[in-house]
């Protein structure tokens, strides 16, 4: 069986590692030429650079992009901070979050970039969160609402500024950063063959995903290749968490446009997908499952004809309200023609996951790799309209998709917990390892580099809300303010899942 989840393995050496201008060019360059940014990120000079860096270098700055046909690409160079390199976000504004968090992270320069702004206020140089410089709209007919950062409902914090003309929103910008926890220094201070625990809380409601970006990483620096039975049992945790998430935002939506019954039915299911994941792995977001070398689940042939049921059950209600929620005039009313990103600028902004695909991106990991989706893929759906309505309606179909999935699964043969040896072993030396897991948000992203010794000299991680904050920020422009909870549930993004 081939891998579930795309797996780029590079010595280090023969990663291309160019001057800075050389560098730009060549990252512009393929984009130009149809190749997306998967992540660009920055760590500092280690003793194995010194015949890249030259004196006064301090950081390693790499890109990683996927070109048309899914395969992975890496490009480097090495800057000094102070001195950098010309922005590229303005050619390709997908960059813009990823330039800022390098130059907030590593105090990089970006010349030119049009909105060097913090993206968690973590950097060295960090902007006190009380004076952020938001970005001002003057005129005598508009007025700024401040939401946040503290909620009425039992959510994460994070500050949105509006300035509207009457109902109708000119501008949002949204703050975030006020819960930071270092992750990504957390990631490199402990044990590498250790850390699942810790991935696991990167973004608690994509605690499978990102379980499984790490064990596959993992498990390519240890030279180690999953069996089918533990391919096939950790996609049905993912899509397990993919069906419990989608119900949760679709009760979410319906609640914030009145329609009760979808509301309630719509929770009452999610409960019975999450009971289910507590059944497979004692956890109701699949955590304890996912490790290096193997899963740690109760998925017998009895586990799987439980599970199966359980869907059976499922699907049986859901259609009956995905019935009732796509022919209620008040819901098409309510989200059609409403927070809608043009599938050109969900292009230009590297938008991810079901939101880029609601906007007509036709963008999924699974389909790139098959392993445990090649007997019954689960090929994108694509919504054009690009709107809340489109986003729920895509929504439902992948609910649909998964649930079906699901019904059909098989126990495999035999599945095991990981044994310790499996994990025991030295890392692969001088290698870069990208892994990339279409969770229930979009890509979940996770870059881990060993030096010459097999240590882990950098850990980098990417949740799919970091590429996507500015979807929400833009989709709301010209639309009043009173719909704003629904265009924001509509793309159901994470804060922490950015405040790493």
């Amino acid at each position: 069986m081939t891998a579930s989840v795309l797996v780029h393995r590079e010595a280090v050496a023969a990663i291309p590692t160019l001057a800075p201008r050389a560098w730009r060019d060549h990252v512009a360059a393929a984009l130009g030429g149809g190749a997306r940014a998967v992540a660009l990120y920055g760590r500092p000079v280690a003793a194995a650079d010194a015949a890249a860096a030259s004196p006064g270098d301090d950081v390693v700055v790499t890109a990683v992009l996927q070109d048309a046909g899914g395969a992975l690409a890496t490009a480097r160079t090495v800057v000094a901070a102070a001195h950098g390199y010309h922005t590229l976000t303005r050619d390709f504004p997908q960059l813009h979050v990823l330039e800022r968090e390098l130059h907030e992270q590593h105090g990089v320069r970006i010349a030119d970039h049009p909105w060097l702004k913090p993206v968690r206020h973590a950097g060295r140089a960090a902007i006190p969160m009380a004076a952020y410089p938001y970005y001002d709209v003057t005129g005598k007919e508009v007025h700024a609402v401040a939401v946040g950062p503290i909620h009425a409902g039992v959510i994460e914090p994070g500050s949105f500024r509006f300035h509207c003309v009457g109902e109708r929103v000119v501008h949002l910008e949204i703050q975030l950063g006020y819960q930071h926890r270092g992750v990504e220094a957390r990631l490199l201070a402990a044990d590498p063959r250790r850390l699942a625990p810790l991935v696991e809380t990167i973004a608690g409601d994509t605690s499978v995903a990102h379980a499984w970006a790490y064990a596959a990483a993992l498990e390519a620096l240890l030279g180690h290749a999953p069996d089918d039975g533990v391919e096939r049992v950790r996609a049905c945790l993912l899509e397990l968490e993919r069906v419990g998430m989608h119900l949760a935002g679709l009760s979410g939506i319906s609640a914030d446009i009145g329609f009760v019954p979808g509301a309630s039915t719509y929770g009452r299911l999610r409960t019975a997908a999450i009971n289910a994941s507590m059944a497979i792995t004692g956890s109701r977001f699949g955590r304890g499952a996912i490790r290096p070398g193997g899963v740690v689940a109760r998925f017998d042939e009895r586990g799987a004809a439980a599970l199966r049921a359980t869907i059976d059950r499922l699907r049986r209600d859901q259609a009956e309200i995905d019935a009732c929620l796509r022919t209620a005039r008040t819901v098409r009313h309510r989200l059609g023609g409403v927070g809608v990103v043009p599938t050109s600028l969900a292009r230009q902004l590297g938008l991810v996951g079901f939101a880029a695909r609601a906007s007509g991106v036709a963008l999924d990991d699974r389909a790139a790799c098959r392993g445990a989706y090649a007997a019954r893929p689960i090929d994108p759906h694509v919504e054009p309209a690009g709107d809340c309505l489109a986003r729920t309606s895509l929504r439902i179909a992948e609910l649909d998709a998964s649930t079906r999935w699901l019904a059909a699964v098989e126990a495999p043969p035999a599945v095991a917990p990981p044994p310790r040896s499996t994990v025991d072993g030295p890392l692969a030396a001088s290698l870069l390892v990208v892994t990339l897991v279409e969770g229930w948000r979009g890509e979940v992203v996770h870059c881990l580099e060993t030096d010459a010794a097999g240590g882990l000299v950098h850990y980098k991680v990417q949740d799919p809300s970091l590429r996507n904050w500015m979807g929400l920020a833009l989709a709301v422009r010209e639309v009043d303010i009173s719909d704003f909870p629904m265009c924001n549930k509509s793309f159901d993004l994470s804060y922490c899942g950015s405040d790493l």
